[in-house]
């Protein structure tokens, strides 16, 4: 007998994709957490089940109506990506046959599209030559796996680096007064994969930035004097690509010059930044970028993939590989099996189609067609910095290089007045953005993720921000 459940399910989301792509739905509209369970009957459900086709609307309606609606021109806020529909169907698929494809036998066809996925992500990056659909061991190309995550991809990249410089740690455990240099505007998972890699919060060395939390690497000497002075090892350098509050860039090419100096591991956390690689005209800004060993970067901020979908490449495959060891006998066969099983050089031991769902993007846009996606949204975000630069009450404190900008509004004044004006800003549902602070100062902060969002977007987005500052002078 039919099942109408999942078409009922779909013809909802067609339409909540629908209202919100015509600006039809609210941003976001929140509500406390028990008015939202009373709303969803979520106890009642749990306890009694029984839903259907029927009676699914009085769960899925208050669900979908109180999220965060991503498709909406107004999300101009966290660096999620807007999925695209490709992603989505992935998505789908692999709930239905649910293949965990960290060994090969559990997801053949999954495996292999995560490996060639893989390659075309390291061919980006200049560490993969030949075809990316072939399987043939060469030495000369690099290696990487996709996480959940770029918090866990991160993390990966730290053992890696302890495994290079110290390849005992596995067993003996983290030698003592390890330090790594990482900008003072690192993202916070990578402190987090310090920690839980056992080195400590103390290994972490901040190199200065300068006002806009950019690294200044002409300062990388004189953080790595003082972190050997202190009795430190420092085996590990970290580059932002870019940095999350400004969007902008560090200079990689000369953070490489100094690890190439010194023989120390190269890491690029270009999470969000990563996929200008894919555009001729924003490459430049990760230029230097073959020159590192690692590089984390995210299909599921800026290559329209659903969350969640990350990457952490290795310049030399041999770094993966000696990253994890285990034995494992009852999952990992050996080699004389079909396939290759990817669990051993990944923190997950389940590991979801994460390269089908940027796959599926990749299948119906091409590469060419990504690359003019993060074009249009890196020029966009130049425009609207254009638009609002020009205003005489607002200040942008730099032209961005990415798709965020951040930007206040002169009509109030101090740091608590820009926080009041985003919490009015989203009271009225109409736009979701962030805030970030900036050497002291607290600014409105865009992520240009919707191709939907245009100059007349942030023009009402201006004008409301404006009424809602008369509503605090008040």
């Amino acid at each position: 007998m039919r099942n109408p459940l999942p078409e009922h399910v779909l013809e909802a989301l067609r339409l909540y994709r629908k209202e919100g792509e015509l600006g039809d739905s609210h941003c976001l509209m929140q509500k406390d957490p028990d008015v939202l369970a009373a709303e969803m009957g979520i106890a009642k459900w749990i306890r009694e089940g029984g839903l259907n086709a029927d009676n699914v609307d009085g769960f899925l309606t208050p669900y979908l109506e109180n999220s965060q609606h991503i498709h909406h021109p107004g999300y101009i806020g966290h660096q999620v990506a807007v999925p695209h529909t490709g992603s989505a169907i992935a998505d789908m698929i692999h709930g239905v046959i649910n293949n965990p494809m960290a060994v090969y036998e559990m997801g053949p066809t999954a495996s292999v599209i995560e490996r060639v996925v893989v390659n075309w992500m390291l061919e980006k990056a200049g560490w993969f030559h030949g075809p990316i659909d072939g399987f043939e061991q060469n030495p000369e190309n690099g290696a990487g796996v996709l996480t959940h995550g770029g918090s866990l991809a991160n993390l990966t990249a730290v053992l890696a680096a302890r495994a290079h410089a110290f390849p005992n740690s596995w067993r003996e455990g983290t030698p003592q007064n390890l330090g790594v240099i990482a900008p003072a505007a690192t993202h916070y998972s990578l402190a987090r994969a310090v920690s839980i890699a056992g080195l400590g919060q103390d290994a972490m060395c901040y190199a200065p930035v300068n006002t806009l939390d950019v690294l200044q690497p002409e300062h990388l000497e004189a953080t790595y004097r003082t972190a050997i002075d202190a009795g430190k090892q420092v085996f590990m350098v970290s580059a932002n690509a870019c940095t999350t509050a400004t969007g902008l860039y560090d200079p990689i090419d000369e953070v490489a010059d100094f690890c190439a100096s010194h023989n120390l591991w190269f890491h690029v956390d270009g999470a969000h930044g990563g996929s200008a690689l894919l555009s001729a005209k924003e490459r430049p800004l990760m230029k230097g970028v073959s020159r590192a060993d690692s590089l984390t970067w995210d299909a599921h901020k800026m290559m329209r993939t659903s969350a969640l979908c990350a990457a952490i490449l290795f310049k030399d495959q041999g770094s993966m590989a000696s990253t994890f060891h285990q034995d494992a006998s009852y999952i990992f066969y050996g080699e004389d099996q079909i396939g290759f099983d990817v669990g051993p050089y990944a923190v997950e031991c389940t590991k979801s189609a994460l390269g089908a769902k940027l796959f599926w993007v990749l299948a119906i846009e091409g590469e060419a067609g990504m690359g003019t996606f993060i074009e249009k949204q890196y020029e966009d975000t130049r425009k609207f910095y254009a638009l609002i630069d020009a205003q005489d009450d607002f200040t942008c404190p730099y032209r961005p290089e990415a798709n965020i900008l951040c930007f206040k509004y002169d009509g109030v004044d101090g740091n608590a007045a820009q926080l009041a004006l985003r919490e009015n800003l989203l009271a009225r549902g109409n736009f979701y953005v962030t805030t970030a602070e900036i050497n002291g100062v607290r600014y409105l902060r865009l992520s240009v993720m919707n191709p939907l969002t245009t100059l007349d977007t942030v023009q009402n987005l201006l004008d409301e921000i404006r009424l809602c500052g008369d509503a605090i002078g008040s």
